[in-house]
This record gives C-alpha cells, sequence and structure tokens, in this order.
C-alpha cells in the first residue's frame, strides 16, 4: 500500500469547498441586499440638486416640460417675482399650439388671469422649438443675452433640477459676461426624493429621468450639443 508523500501539500477538504461557495453566496446577496436599501433610500437625492438662491437674481426661468410641470414652476416662478427676489419671470414657449393660436398671446392672458396684470406686465417669454432640455437652455440664453440678464434663476421641477443645472452650466460655461445660474426645484406631484418607489408615477419619473442623467454623464452633451436653437423675447 502506496503512502502518502508527508512534504506534499495537503488536499483540500471536499467538504470544505461547499461552505466556501455558500459563505461567498451570503456576502453577495448581503452586498446586492444593501446596495437596494442604499438605492430605494437615496436614490431619490441623486436626481435632486437645488442651489442656495440669492437675495436678488435678474430673472426666474420657467423651463417648460409637462402641463403639470410647467404649472407647478410657474407658480414657484411668480413667487419669486412677488417676494421681491427677481424682478423678472421669463417663460419658455412654443411660438404657436396644435390648433395655430399664438402660445405667448394665450399665455400672456393666462397670467393676467391666475396672479393679475401686475404680474402679468413683468413676465416676458421666450418663443422656440425645442425638444431637449439642451436645445431650450440654448434658445432661453439669446433670450436671455437680448435682455442683458445675467443672474439667472432656472425654476424646474424637483427630479429634473441635478441635470438642469449640469446642462445649463455647460451651455454657458464660454458666455462673456459670465452668467450666474441658480437652480430651484418645485414640487409638480410627479415625483417625491423620499420613498420614490412607493408609487408608480414616482418610479417612471425615477427611470426616465435616472435613465438621462447616465447617458449624459458618460457622453457628455452627446451629439445634441451643436444643435443650433434659436429663442426670440416676446412681452
Amino acid at each position: 500500500m502506496m503512502q502518502r508523500d508527508p512534504n506534499l501539500p495537503a488536499q483540500p477538504d471536499s467538504a470544505a469547498r461547499p461552505r466556501r461557495r455558500f459563505k461567498i453566496t451570503i456576502w453577495i446577496v448581503a452586498v446586492i441586499a444593501c446596495a437596494v436599501i442604499l438605492l430605494l433610500r437615496f436614490g431619490g437625492d441623486i436626481l435632486v440638486h437645488t442651489d442656495p438662491l440669492p437675495r436678488h437674481a435678474d430673472v426666474a426661468v420657467v423651463l417648460n416640460g409637462s402641463a403639470l410641470g410647467v404649472r407647478a414652476r410657474t407658480q414657484g416662478a411668480v413667487q419669486l417675482l412677488e417676494h421681491g427676489v427677481v424682478d423678472y419671470v421669463m417663460a419658455s414657449v412654443p411660438p404657436t399650439t396644435y390648433w395655430g393660436e399664438s402660445v405667448p398671446e394665450v399665455a400672456h392672458h393666462y397670467f393676467a388671469e391666475h396672479f393679475g396684470p401686475q404680474v402679468a406686465d413683468r413676465v416676458v417669454f421666450c418663443v422656440a422649438n425645442t425638444d431637449s432640455t439642451i436645445e431650450e437652455a440654448e434658445a432661453l440664453r439669446e433670450c436671455l443675452e437680448s435682455r442683458g440678464w445675467r443672474n439667472v434663476i432656472v425654476v424646474t421641477s424637483n427630479y429634473h433640477t441635478r441635470r438642469a443645472g449640469r446642462i445649463w452650466r455647460a451651455a454657458l460655461v464660454h458666455a462673456n459676461p459670465p452668467f450666474r445660474i441658480y437652480v430651484d426645484g418645485v414640487a409638480d406631484g410627479s415625483f417625491q426624493a423620499r420613498g420614490w418607489w412607493r408609487q408608480r408615477e414616482y418610479v417612471k419619473t425615477w427611470l426616465l429621468e435616472i435613465s438621462k442623467l447616465i447617458w449624459e454623464s458618460i457622453f457628455g452633451l452627446g451629439p445634441w450639443k451643436s444643435v443650433p436653437a434659436q429663442g426670440r423675447v416676446v412681452q
């Protein structure tokens, strides 16, 4: 009968291999569980980043979007105007509706009816056909420069603040004189950072916005960064 050479390394116990696999599996499951818990707890905060607002700025810019979003953003911008934080409100609008109506005329009537003529007289419209936040920033830049406004508060929905801030600062980085951009987020009912996974609407908003944020983080402004967007001011 052959005896094993004592100088040879000991063979691993076959029973130890399943135990190691089990420990590795437990560690992987624990890491995934921690990642999921952190995502559920802090995932909403990834989208939200608002700036401390100055005591005074030239204008509050209302970014375009869904009807629900624009209504909340408009309310937020008007509050800044009424509190004396800004001197004017600039709203980004398309030139006409689907039925050929002038959007600036309809919008001016809306402001006068809901907020009064004094507020309506302090609202100007940047008219441009835009299809993204990037194009909108370029168009609004032209409108802001035509008025000489450099201290700007961008009012948008809370879930849009981080991405909008990055886009606006990238779009205006080479402006001379430079712009001072502050991003103010408002709740429009379609997203809430805490408990964002508990409602279907919040989850849809999070998935859509996080995909855009990841795309732009990897590819920058992408193929849209050179798209010309022209805006004109109407009051």
